[in-house]
């Protein structure tokens, strides 16, 4: 948190490029942009960036009233998944010795730029704020590069060019991940394309574990545990009779859109009274919840393990069980108000393809939805760190 005289020097020094100044409360698009710039760094200070809302371009107080509506919708642009990758920033109300309030955004470069704002890339290179050229887009692809830490960031090598369906890179994947007139304007070839979307490793010439994942005629080959198997028993333990068994792998677009498919087709319903004449059709499971919970799984799991997310059905509850227990900083007590994303490549591609509809809010989702349809509270064991397991029990 900063001290007030560190506040004061940031409104003083108008000639800083890590500081952006607005009298505006409403302008989401300049808050993310400034976000999303700051969190590329391109001039590499390796230090945060301020978006100071309440203050005139000359560094003065604009006589701002900071509400905690205004804290909260600042905060909002971080998880909505317009930004991607999940940006790091803090954001804070500051009152000044004179009495001004401030509303003050931090955001830390990122360590795995470029960062996009709704398929742009954003850059602040001294007073001069623009989308990044090709050539500045490389270079902080490279950066990326020599910095990436998570295992779907790392190359996987051996998976080149012809083992990718690069028709669903360029169809499918690439018009929703970057805007419209920068695919016109794009003359990168197709790995240059892939690395800035970290989907491809262009020092070892190979495609990612997340490319892979995505975009792998057979995922399996390099990927051997990225499936899913779905298994119901007419019983309450895994030693009655399997009446159904499934398994989803290919591509993960074509794993969760066969997935969707398959839950919808496998969730019973049945007649309950609603009122002394009528009848309402009732599922056992929430729609809503079971999928909540199995993209949840598909997002946060360890790909390294060769286990695949087992999606288990019993007469009495449904279990959802992923290899890999809670990540980082994501622990039994903070969970799940602190989320660590152990494969951002993977959930950013989950939030452009449509899987998931804003970060951090799947067990909030799962939640409220078995609520409002009378299934007891979801059930989690989060101790075991080779393992996430979810249970719904079913409806009475």
């Amino acid at each position: 948190m900063l001290t007030i005289p560190e506040i004061q020097s940031l409104l003083d020094d108008i000639e800083s490029d890590r500081v952006e100044r607005t009298e505006s409360t409403g302008n989401y698009d300049k808050f993310a942009e400034a976000i999303c710039s700051f969190s590329n760094d391109m001039p590499g200070h390796n230090q945060p960036g301020y978006l100071i809302v309440g203050a005139k371009d000359d560094g003065t107080p604009s006589g701002l009233v900071v509400s905690d509506n205004l804290l909260k919708y600042l905060a909002s642009v971080r998880s909505d998944g317009n930004i991607q990758p999940l940006p790091m920033m803090n954001v804070d109300k500051y009152v000044l010795p004179s009495g001004s309030e401030l509303a003050v955004v931090e955001v830390f470069p990122s360590d795995m730029p470029p960062v996009r704002y709704k398929g742009r890339t954003h850059i602040r290179v001294g007073p001069r704020k623009a989308i990044a050229s090709e050539v500045e887009e490389r270079r902080l692809t490279e950066r990326r590069m020599a910095a990436a830490r998570t295992f779907d960031a790392r190359p996987c090598v051996g998976c080149q060019l012809d083992d990718l369906a690069l028709d669903l890179f360029l169809v499918t994947y690439r018009s929703n991940a970057v805007a419209e007139e920068v695919i016109r304007e794009n003359n990168r070839d197709i790995k240059t394309q892939m690395a800035s979307l970290r989907f491809y490793d262009l020092r070892r010439d190979c495609a990612t574990f997340a490319g892979a994942l995505l975009f792998a005629k057979e995922p399996l080959n390099w990927l051997p545990g990225a499936y899913i198997q779905y298994v119901r028993y007419d019983g309450v333990t895994p030693s009655s009779e399997v009446i159904a068994e499934q398994q989803f792998d290919g591509d993960l677009l074509t794993t969760l859109r066969e997935l969707d498919s398959y839950l919808v087709s496998q969730l019973e319903y049945r007649p309950v009274p609603n009122t002394l004449l009528r009848e309402a059709l009732v599922g056992d499971y929430p729609k809503e919840a079971v999928r909540e919970l199995a993209m949840n799984a598909v997002m946060h799991r360890d790909y390294e393990s060769n286990t695949p997310v087992r999606l288990t059905r019993f007469d009495d509850r449904f279990e959802i069980q992923n290899p890999g227990g809670l990540y980082a900083e994501a622990r039994p007590e903070n969970f799940p108000d602190v989320t660590s994303y152990r494969n951002p490549v993977v959930a950013e591609a989950m939030k452009t393809l449509g899987f998931v509809n804003r970060y951090g809010r799947g067990i909030a989702r799962c939640r409220e939805s078995l609520r409002a349809s009378g299934n007891p509270p979801p059930e989690f064991v989060l101790d075991q760190p080779g393992h996430f397991l979810a249970t719904i029990r079913r409806r009475p």
